[in-house]
C-alpha cells in the first residue's frame, strides 16, 4: 500500500503543474488529452499493483499450505490380558479336548494425519480460501502378544488359526479402547494446531478462510466445524 501512495503522489506532482500551465494557456483540447492520458496511466499502474498483491498473496498462502502438508501423528500405549480356550468334542460330547493359554498384549498404537492430502480451492479475486477436504486420521495398531501358561493335547493343538484368531480379537478389543480413550481426540487437536496456522496467514493478510461452506473466524470456530 506504501508503494501505491507514493506512485500516485509522484504522478499528482508531475501533473498539477503542466495542468495548471495548460488552463493559463486556454489550450482546453490538450487539457481534456492529457487528463485522459493521465487517467490511463494512474489505472495502468494502480492496477498493475493490484494484480502484483493478489499474485504474492496466493503463492504466499500456497507456501503456507504446503508447510502445514506433513504427517501428524500421535502415539499411545495399550495393555491387556486375555484367556483363550479352544475345544474339540467327540462322540456326542462325551470325549473333548482342550486348549487354553493366558495371553497377554501390549500394543504401540499411532493415530497419523497426511497433511499433504487436505484439499483446498483459492478464490483470489475475492480473496478466499477454502478448504474443500481433509483426511481422515490413519490408525495403526502394532500389538506384540506373548503366550503364558499354555495348556493343549496331542488331539487338539495349537496352530496358525488360533494365533490369528488371537491376533484379530486382540485387535478389536484394542479398537473398542482406543475410542475410548482421549487418543483420537488428543490426535485431532493437533490437527487444528497445525491447519490454525493457515488461519492466521488468512487473517493477516485480509483473507477469508472457509471450511464446510461456511467462513472460519477463529481457532474455537476450526475446532468446532472440524471435531463437530
Amino acid at each position: 500500500m506504501a508503494r501505491q501512495t507514493s506512485t500516485e503522489t509522484d504522478i499528482k506532482n508531475v501533473m498539477t503543474p503542466l495542468i495548471q500551465a495548460l488552463i493559463r494557456s486556454g489550450k482546453i483540447i490538450y487539457l481534456i488529452l492529457f487528463a485522459i492520458i493521465g487517467f490511463l496511466i494512474y489505472q495502468l499502474v494502480t492496477v498493475k499493483k493490484d494484480s502484483s498483491s493478489v499474485e504474492y498473496d496466493t503463492n504466499l498462502i500456497q507456501e503456507q499450505i504446503k508447510n502445514v502438508g506433513k504427517l501428524v501423528v500421535t502415539e499411545g500405549h495399550f495393555s491387556q490380558v486375555m484367556t483363550y480356550k479352544d475345544q474339540n468334542k467327540y462322540l456326542g460330547d462325551l470325549i473333548s479336548f482342550d486348549k487354553k493359554a493366558l495371553v497377554v498384549i501390549n500394543a504401540d498404537v499411532t493415530v497419523s494425519f497426511d497433511l499433504s492430502k487436505v484439499q483446498y480451492d483459492i478464490d483470489a479475486p475475492n480473496k478466499t480460501l477454502t478448504i474443500t477436504s481433509i483426511p481422515k486420521e490413519e490408525i495403526k495398531i502394532s500389538p506384540d502378544i506373548k503366550y503364558y501358561n499354555v495348556d493343549q493335547s496331542t488331539f487338539n493343538e495349537f496352530t496358525g488359526d488360533d494365533y490369528n484368531k488371537i491376533n484379530k480379537i486382540a485387535k478389536e478389543n484394542l479398537a473398542k479402547k482406543i475410542e475410548k480413550s482421549s487418543l483420537k481426540s488428543n490426535a485431532k487437536n493437533r490437527l487444528i494446531s497445525e491447519l490454525s496456522k493457515i488461519l492466521v496467514v488468512t487473517n493477516s493478510m485480509g483473507w477469508k478462510l472457509q471450511y464446510n461452506g461456511e467462513v472460519v473466524n477463529s481457532d474455537k470456530e476450526f475446532t468446532q466445524k472440524i471435531k463437530g
